[in-house]
């Protein structure tokens, strides 16, 4: 018996769309998977990698910061592609379905991969995998809505992003122990279990979603007409802008790893691994998603009228205090002083509000911007920002790398850097924002 037609608009429904739960519970699993592979690559490039006769062969810290970004950069590059696809041939649902196996592949592949070549190879089909799905996923959730529950769009995003760090809270705490304890097939071996299942999880609720056809010529036409390209021209300043932000909020799972396995790890009465303090940022998230909603925004609010872009802006700012922190844990060292690692959950706070207002925000605020056609690509827009900002990084720390290992930007130097220029990244977002004029456009609703 054929299987039923796939809906092919939003339902006229001012409730939650059917297919949300299936949507949230496969995101929660594919973060796991990406942040708890992320956040011990640092640690496994600088200790666990060997060469093909079985002998250690880690990497210099500035080697594997700069590695480590050029992967992030990749799977934040790769949206652009899957955004193509999805949009112009294959539609969200088969992208998502057919991407997901190449990133299963790649995380398994990863869970047996020792040497330097086998562990970059295992890399590259994640961030292909990873990153093509990433702008599919999260318009795919919007796609689900029409007129009648637009009003749910706000809240469902908030799901959606409490989902990425209930998922990446979990890994970023259980991944960095199995590492130390059971070594790189058992830490990688985990994350790659949850993506299989999270990819099953996906499948399952092929019959629950709207299927948003591919737009084809029509995609073409949208894209690199009128309507596209003013879209582009208006949001391409945003996203620049943006992209330092996430220079500095990956380097969370980078330099701050690195530094923390120099200070006190002893902390709340337990020894813990320099990867694990990641788990304050989504733990973080859990939090202040909200208390910023029902708090902080009211109170904002109440002295002026707080825009998505002013929030954004704020939130810029905020980041700028995130780094001068770890600049300042750098002075100490530099003075025979061991600080608490507890330090850094401090730099953690202001590094996730910082987040809440950027990165929540300006992912719906993306969304409602494109034309219908478009989501996919300015989803991948949205994501290129990342990658910038992960290559730029990355490009750093290639040209401070010294001969000997060490670097030319060394302790809170390094830091100051980067919060210099957040804070003049966040001076030139708000210019650019006081001159934006923001268009709602969501999809059509059907009966």
């Amino acid at each position: 018996m054929p299987s039923p037609p796939f809906a092919t608009a939003p339902i006229k429904t001012s409730g939650m769309p059917p297919g949300i739960p299936y949507i949230v519970s496969n995101e929660a699993g594919e973060r796991f998977c990406y942040y708890g592979l992320r956040g011990i690559l640092v640690v496994v490039m600088t200790r666990w990698l060997v060469d093909s006769t079985g002998q250690k062969a880690p990497m210099g810290e500035a080697e594997a910061k700069s590695w480590y970004h050029l992967f992030v950069s990749a799977a934040y590059f790769f949206p652009v592609f899957g955004a193509l696809l999805a949009d112009a041939f294959w539609g969200k649902y088969r992208t998502i379905l057919s991407l997901s196996a190449v990133y299963c592949t790649g995380c398994i592949l990863l869970s047996v991969a020792h040497t330097k070549t086998a562990l970059l190879l295992s890399l590259l089909l994640i961030a292909i995998g990873s990153g093509g799905i990433k702008p599919c996923v999260s318009a795919h959730v919007g796609d689900q809505f029409g007129a009648a529950n637009a009003h749910l769009v706000s809240k469902v995003f908030g799901w959606f992003y409490l989902s990425i760090n209930l998922g990446s809270s979990l890994s970023l705490y259980l991944v960095p122990v199995l590492l130390e304890k059971y070594g790189m097939t058992a830490a990688f071996g985990l994350p790659a279990a949850v993506m299989v299942l999270a990819t099953f999880c996906f499948w399952s609720g092929r019959h629950k979603f709207v299927h948003i056809p591919a737009g084809g010529a029509a995609f073409a036409r949208e894209s690199f007409g009128p309507a596209g390209l003013r879209c582009l021209a208006r949001l391409t300043p945003l996203f620049l802008f943006v992209a330092v932000f996430w220079s500095l909020y990956d380097q969370s799972s980078s330099a701050w790893v690195l530094q923390a396995e120099h200070l006190n790890l002893n902390w709340l009465g337990q020894r813990w691994q320099p990867a694990q303090l990641q788990v304050a940022n989504p733990v973080l998230i859990l939090i202040l998603i909200p208390l910023f909603s029902s708090v902080v925004y009211p109170a904002i609010h109440s002295v002026f009228v707080l825009t998505p872009l002013r929030k954004i802006g704020i939130g810029l700012f905020v980041t700028v205090v995130s780094f001068l922190i770890p600049a300042q844990l750098e002075v100490a060292l530099a003075h025979g002083s061991v600080p608490s690692v507890g330090w850094q959950i401090l730099a953690y706070l202001f590094l996730t509000s910082g987040e809440v207002m950027v990165s929540v925000t300006f992912l719906e605020f993306s969304y409602t911007q494109a034309p219908k056609t478009m989501k996919s690509v300015i989803m991948a827009l949205y994501l290129l920002s990342i990658s910038l900002g992960n290559a730029f990084t990355a490009l750093v720390n290639w040209i401070i790398e010294r001969s000997n290992g060490g670097t030319w930007l060394k302790g809170p130097v390094y830091y100051l850097f980067f919060a210099g220029l957040m804070f003049a990244a966040a001076v030139s977002f708000v210019l650019a924002a006081r001159r934006y004029r923001p268009e709602t456009v969501l999809q059509q609703q059907g009966e």
